[in-house]
């Protein structure tokens, strides 16, 4: 590996749909069921000029094939078998080639060990989106078979981000402190062209860290013709695009999704004959400066900064188009003095107007800052960085992060809730896009449930969110003596604001529904009592004094307060403020 370039086959899977279209299971399954395809695919790649293959085994795991650890290694054992048969007595190597890592450990180690008691010592973790786990994985590796040759390779976007939200340059900075690593790279998701232009960015640390640097791409980007989908970029011009990765130091080069012998057989004719240079050109990276954002005044985060208390109020959205009413509520609440408001992200999975579409119009019509809650649930990673760029054209620059609200279970059959990530990870990928030129910076909030169950479980996930980035915190509204003594463990515990969380219960049955079916929100009996038999404006005198009370207490250990509109009565906030 000093001198020379290791050639990986393409893509096992993508090919054997193509070549056998008759069998829909996943081709795992035909290392026991039709090895004779398995091994003629991998000695079509060997033939072709590949040095390197993987053994049939991306989804060789429980989870994946939905069968027991038993099964798993039946089918490593035909796997390894197959490749076997298919190198003779070719000088080409085999590596154990391991899926992203979803499963438990326990079962990882088995599939580990399979591949060990077979006597494989060259291993291939690809298409990760982030090293959890990874480092334990290569000391086990390593422990057992010193000697073990072992890459990592992720699966970034075109524009160099894992589908967890996690920068390319980040992770492969991470992962080369590996010392179990021997290389470190890219694969599939993106074409050659896209690969290559992320490739560029990392040669630096990879090479001061002193580890091989492996690309392989997609055969380009897939499209969809009479039902299958198919990836159309010619063998020729993949091979360039391999050959130029050569220049930016990469001596592991393959192919991923759409990969077929020809391609593979077309960048060995490329790179005949070629031995990595003993110091490679570094790449010219000025074209790829970050651009320079107009700096916008977040009015919201510079009274945070001086000390100054902060009112926040949440004006849920329309579940229609009809936006008058909650238009009127937010003028009323610039009106009285408040910082920002709040807009949730269709809460309890309930559709409802954008969130982010609301926060710009208030901007631009109303000039009022606002925080959009965005939610994990319902985007994946595209379509979150869609929506951060846009808000941060529209010049919003506030925005609260939250897992969100599990959809109905009578309704998942009709809508699929998307969670390509937590609110820790979003969180620290808003930085990131910020840091890695994207956007202008944006402010980032997160949620604080100081009603949990096990409270100190909850504040080490904030103190996790906090050091991803998030600035400040809004609590759950806060009844009981246990939320106000997690309240202020909180503030005695975290560097970021705290908000405490106030909603005005309006009347019995609004009592009893916070208290029975809102998770998150405990409400004492007492004060749910309190209620029962009160005409509407003896409850909201009730709900105005209770309020009251509740800021006052909680002031001594908050940096402001996060008021939630019930039904939009604005008029109702308004008394309490007043009040406060």
């Amino acid at each position: 590996m000093k001198d020379n370039i290791l050639l990986f086959d393409g893509a096992m899977g993508t090919y054997y749909s193509t070549c056998y279209p008759d069998d829909t299971a996943k081709c795992e399954w035909a290392n026991i069921n039709h090895p004779e395809r398995i091994i003629k695919i991998h000695s079509e790649y060997i033939n072709a000029g590949a040095n390197a293959i993987k053994t049939n085994t991306f989804a060789a795991t429980p989870k994946a094939l939905e069968c027991d650890i038993i099964q798993i290694r039946k089918i490593i054992k035909s796997a390894w078998d197959n490749a076997i048969k298919a190198i003779g007595d070719k000088n080409c190597k085999i590596f154990a080639d391991l899926c992203p890592i979803d499963e438990q450990k326990e079962e990882v180690y088995a599939v580990l060990d399979e591949f060990l008691s077979l006597g494989a010592k060259n291993f291939l973790f690809e298409t990760l989106a982030d090293d959890k786990d990874l480092a334990d994985f290569t000391a086990y590796i390593k422990k057992k078979c010193s000697d073990a040759y072992i890459i990592a390779s992720f699966a970034v976007t075109p524009d160099g981000f894992t589908r967890h939200g996690i920068a390319a340059h980040n992770l492969i900075k991470r992962v080369c402190e590996d010392i179990n690593l021997d290389a470190v790279g890219l694969n599939c998701v993106s074409g050659p062209l896209h690969l290559l232009q992320t490739a560029k960015t990392l040669q630096v640390d990879i090479q001061n860290a002193k580890k091989s640097f492996s690309v392989m791409p997609n055969a380009g980007y897939p499209t969809v013709i009479d039902g299958r989908t198919v990836f159309d970029i010619s063998p020729n011009y993949f091979a360039e695009r391999c050959s130029e990765l050569i220049k930016t130091g990469v001596n592991i080069v393959g192919g991923c999704c759409g990969t077929t012998p020809e391609h593979i057989k077309q960048v060995s004719r490329k790179l005949e004959g070629k031995i990595i240079s003993k110091t490679i050109k570094q790449e010219n990276l000025d074209d790829n400066k970050k651009p320079i954002f107009t700096q916008v005044k977040n009015r919201l985060a510079e009274k945070m900064q001086k000390g100054k208390r902060i009112i926040a109020v949440e004006l849920d959205p329309p579940a229609d188009s009809n936006i008058e009413k909650f238009m009127n509520g937010a003028r009323k609440l610039k009106e009285i003095g408040v910082d920002a408001v709040t807009i949730a992200d269709c809460p309890v999975a309930r559709v409802r107007v954008d969130s982010s579409l609301l926060a710009a119009k208030l901007h631009r019509e109303l000039d009022l800052d606002s925080i959009p809650h965005m939610t994990c649930r319902d985007r994946n990673i595209n379509a979150t960085k869609a929506l951060l760029l846009g808000l941060s054209v529209e010049q919003v620059q506030n925005v609260l992060v939250v897992t969100g609200d599990p959809v109905p279970s009578a309704a998942k059959d009709e809508v699929k809730a998307v969670f390509s990530f937590n609110s820790v990870v979003l969180a620290d990928y808003i930085r990131q896009l910020s840091a890695d030129g994207f956007c202008a910076p944006f402010s980032v909030y997160g949620a604080l449930n100081v009603n949990a169950r096990n409270f100190d479980a909850e504040l080490r996930k904030a103190v996790r969110k906090q050091e991803a980035g998030i600035c400040a915190f809004l609590t759950q509204p806060v009844f009981t003596e246990k939320a106000f003594e997690n309240l202020k463990k909180a503030y005695d515990t975290l560097d970021a604001k705290i908000l405490g969380g106030i909603i005005p219960i309006i009347s019995h049955r609004n009592a009893l529904f916070m208290s029975q079916e809102m998770a998150g929100i405990d409400i004492p009996e007492d004060i749910v009592n309190m209620y029962d038999g009160l005409d509407r404006d003896k409850a909201e005198e009730l709900a105005v004094k209770l309020s009251v009370d509740i800021a006052n207490r909680m002031r001594n250990f908050t940096h402001g307060w996060y008021l939630i509109t019930p039904f939009q009565r604005v008029s109702l906030i308004e008394k309490i403020l007043k009040q406060i």
